[in-house]
């Protein structure tokens, strides 16, 4: 059974930092693509970030790039987001998604978010 347990999130001052994490099981977690998404209060979920199954290539959305950094740890099974300088505008819940390919291609991603998501973790940017 393929499982995503998203974890990391909470209340953070604008400036601040957080770390999330997703711990992946039931899959070949260096056969996938690995990808974050957020939905925010009253909106669509949104791509956020991607990275191919070595980690080697990376891609972010206009909204994140400089801010937030996407790596991964193949022999923990684990997917991270670094995210630094947060705004009140990255609150949403973040969930981790698994993808057969990487493309430099943010639509491909939109296009083919598949069926395993996890819980999702809560980050909430304010003072």
């Amino acid at each position: 059974e393929v499982q995503l347990v998203e974890s990391g999130g909470g209340l953070v001052q604008p400036g601040g930092s957080l770390r999330l994490s997703c711990a992946a099981s039931g899959f070949t977690f260096d056969d996938y693509a690995m990808a974050w998404f957020r939905q925010g209060p009253g909106k669509e979920r949104e791509f956020v970030s991607a990275t191919s199954w070595n980690g080697y290539s990376k891609l972010y959305a206009d909204s994140v790039k400089g801010r937030f950094t996407i790596s991964r740890d193949n022999k923990r099974n684990t997917l991270f987001l670094q995210m630094d300088s947060l705004k009140s505008e990255d609150t949403a819940v973040y969930y981790c998604a698994k993808f057969s390919a990487f493309h430099y291609d943010e639509s491909y991603f939109n296009d083919h978010q598949g069926d395993y998501w996890g819980q999702g973790t809560q980050v909430t940017v304010s003072s």
